[in-house]
């Protein structure tokens, strides 16, 4: 009520009153001075403190940011050092692989050298051997006038020349095979020959081939003067 307020206002006033009377209005003024300035330090530290604060947070989340940047590129090493890894795996295979071709290729070497050190020692050999046959078959050619042919793969075809003294390159042909029992078997003979029967015979019985082909010639050469 407003006897209430003016009883309040009036209590204030005495006690004011009464206080300025025990400390005096000079030492209030220094109480209330000093408390403004408690008042304003106060403020000054709570702002300076709320600012460290603010910093100290972006500091904790600034070595957060580098906390997690640094896991992450510690993981991307650690990503690369197992491709490394992998990397280093995959050479040493493939050097392994490359020793173990380079050796196959060593062996295919020396083996393909005895192949043909082989090879020329059976030729070489063959060679040898058909010196005496091509001397022959020279002899036969240009002395005889003999020609061999091979026909079909499976018949020898013998020409015979200088039989005719009136036409020395006239042909006389006689076609030789061997059947199924492997015996000289003659298959055509131009001009044909009364005897060639019984030469096919005896060159069975004696396996002389070389007087097989005389006897032809000489039946052959008896043939041209008749």
């Amino acid at each position: 009520t407003e006897d209430e307020i003016s009883l309040l206002e009036r209590q204030m006033k005495e006690f004011w009153t009464k206080l300025k009377s025990i400390y005096g209005t000079e030492q209030i003024n220094q109480a209330l001075a000093l408390r403004h300035s408690c008042k304003e330090s106060i403020k000054a530290l709570s702002e300076k403190w709320s600012k460290k604060l603010k910093e100290g947070d972006l500091m904790i989340d600034k070595i957060q940011e580098y906390s997690n940047e640094i896991l992450q590129q510690s993981q991307r090493v650690s990503e690369k050092q197992e491709h490394l890894a992998d990397m280093k795996s995959n050479i040493n295979r493939e050097e392994e692989q490359k020793k173990d071709l380079t050796d196959s290729i060593q062996e295919l070497k020396e083996e393909l050298m005895k192949k043909k050190e082989i090879l020329s020692s059976k030729n070489k050999a063959a060679k040898e051997r058909a010196e005496p046959r091509c001397k022959s078959k020279v002899m036969f050619e240009e002395r005889l006038g003999l020609e061999v042919r091979r026909i079909d793969n499976e018949q020898l075809q013998f020409v015979f020349r200088h039989i005719d003294h009136k036409d020395p390159d006239k042909p006389y042909v006689f076609t030789l095979s061997l059947n199924e029992q492997g015996d000289y078997q003659v298959t055509s003979c131009v001009p044909p020959l009364d005897c060639i029967a019984e030469f096919q015979l005896k060159v069975r019985e004696t396996n002389n081939f070389s007087a097989f082909l005389a006897n032809i010639r000489k039946a052959f050469t008896a043939l041209s003067y008749k």
